[in-house]
């Protein structure tokens, strides 16, 4: 096992598919549960992460981006952060707020849908955030890779609601107010490598970086178990002492999210607990969602989504 950060212990996780071609696992028996153990729902490192510095010559503040390198830019086959249209991810967890441990559960559909950002055609990803049973946002996120297989994050337009009403829309989009995309994932992600920028929206205040917390690890959730998981810290420098764990298995994508750090708000965990491929019917269900939602951009971001093309039909 690989640890950037020294001896950090913590419990991973592990993801696992059933589309795309993807082969799933069997879901673990008893006797698999007892030699392997599913780790504990916050995992917490015995050593503290690493303490964020400013950036170096070699860890960028920003990320550079060549937009004449997509020329496939809706195929995203990455091996850790693949997007295959009609799957729906769902995670569940916990997560502390105003003191009290409340129930979280994040929907996250990958649509058939595209939105062209820059002249590049990204993917339409659709995501749903419930904490306590109640819809506290909906966001449409915006993906495309580039022809050295680098996956990248052109921003989001999110609805943020308070008793059911819209109450912000903290939108950022690549090429507007100063943002620029950020890398969602690498190609061969390499331990010890600097951190990178996931994105960069100034106006709003989104500045999440990543780097390599941990590779090799073996686990189990709920739909079951997997080896060789990639171990992802991600955090923002506004919160130096808030850093999310983010767990991707090879060929599926993101299985379990845990936390490290002294920051005690928050501390989101998150397993993935059903993992699916839409029939036609329910995805033209989402569609026709998110459709509504790129509509209503226009009105609650004209600066910024406002500017940019409708959403569309995927070309493939």
């Amino acid at each position: 096992m690989v640890r950037p950060s020294q001896a950090l212990a913590i419990a991973s996780v592990i993801f696992m598919s059933g589309c795309a071609g993807i082969t799933p696992s069997a879901p673990p028996t008893q006797a698999a549960i007892q030699t392997s153990p599913t780790p504990a729902l916050t995992p917490v490192p015995t050593v503290a992460p690493t303490p964020t510095l400013p950036p170096t010559a070699a860890e960028r503040l920003t990320e550079t981006i060549d937009l004449a390198k997509f020329s496939a830019s809706t195929t995203v086959d990455n091996a850790w952060f693949p997007l295959t249209p009609g799957t729906r991810f769902t995670w569940e967890g916990g997560a502390t707020i105003d003191d009290e441990r409340l129930k979280r559960m994040v929907v996250f559909t990958v649509t058939d849908l595209t939105k062209v950002i820059s002249g590049v055609r990204t993917v339409v990803g659709y995501d749903l955030d419930y904490t306590d049973g109640k819809l506290e946002e909906a966001e449409i996120a915006l993906w495309a890779q580039d022809d050295d297989g680098f996956v990248w994050h052109f921003g989001q337009y999110p609805e943020v609601y308070e008793d059911g009403e819209i109450a912000e829309t903290p939108t950022w989009i690549h090429g507007f107010e100063g943002a620029l995309a950020g890398i969602s994932m690498k190609p061969e992600p390499e331990p010890f490598a600097p951190s990178y920028s996931q994105g960069w929206g100034p106006a709003v205040g989104w500045d999440d970086r990543a780097k390599v917390f941990e590779m090799g690890s073996t686990t189990c959730v709920p739909v079951g178990c997997y080896e060789n998981v990639l171990v992802i810290d991600e955090f923002s420098r506004d919160e130096p002492d808030a850093h999310q764990l983010k767990y991707y298995a090879r060929g599926v994508g993101n299985v379990r999210v845990g936390w490290a750090g002294t920051l005690e708000e928050e501390k989101e965990v998150l397993t993935l607990t059903n993992l699916e491929h839409l029939g036609p019917g329910d995805l033209a269900e989402v569609r026709q969602t998110v459709l509504s939602q790129d509509s209503r951009g226009y009105l609650h971001s004209p600066d910024v989504y406002g500017r940019t093309e409708h959403v569309e039909a995927s070309i493939r």
